[in-house]
């Protein structure tokens, strides 16, 4: 195990997400946000940095590029103890994130409203969010990512008894939930492309 340094928090459901920074925070960790999660963060008065700051580039069209970027997919996916990777990160000032918590907005919700159209969906689905969560569960020798709210208390309890130090076990459950949600988030999205009448070009 290694102590967390470095978290990105990206969250749709900012159920629990105070208290984790929280936590966090005391833990000495750097926290970096998209804009949704920071502004809860700041009215909470928990430190952190935007996303925008931490890689240089504001968010871009329309907020559709923000995470979308090699800084944050480096830090995510670099393996810790291969020469080549500790090389090149230090190569281009790259900087390891150690965890992320991110969900991304439920797509069944935005297929229940009334008369919504297949363009209107489509520009809702999650592309940066979803990429980081691939990226970090990818990585889960080296990275904790927690997409469930519900599991925030075991994982603050981890970090209180390790000293903010993940269990590998819990690291490999957490990222076998990420991919789980991912899964089925495009499954969702693949059966609502499926199912929809085809636009006209």
């Amino acid at each position: 195990m290694s102590k967390i340094k470095r978290a990105i928090l990206s969250c749709y459901d900012k159920t629990g997400i105070i208290e984790l920074a929280e936590l966090l925070v005391e833990l000495g960790v750097e926290l970096i946000s998209t804009s949704g999660t920071l502004k809860v963060l700041q009215e909470a008065n928990i430190p952190a940095m935007s996303i925008s700051e931490f890689t240089g580039v504001p968010e871009l069209l329309d907020g559709r590029v923000k995470s979308l970027h090699w800084k944050v997919h480096a830090g995510l996916l670099g393996i810790r103890d291969k020469k080549l990777h500790i090389e090149q990160m230090q190569e281009h000032d790259l900087e390891w994130i150690d965890m992320l918590v991110a969900n991304p907005k439920p797509l069944e919700n935005i297929l229940k409203q009334p008369g919504i159209g297949l363009d209107e969906v489509i520009d809702q689905v999650d592309i940066g969010g979803t990429a980081m969560i691939r990226s970090a569960a990818k990585n889960f020798r080296y990275e904790t990512v927690a997409v469930n709210p519900r599991k925030y208390a075991a994982l603050m309890h981890a970090l209180r008894a390790h000293e903010g130090e993940v269990p590998f076990t819990m690291r490999y459950a957490l990222a076998q939930e990420a991919f789980t949600m991912i899964s089925e988030y495009d499954k969702t999205v693949a059966d609502y492309m499926t199912s929809a009448q085809p636009p006209e070009q």
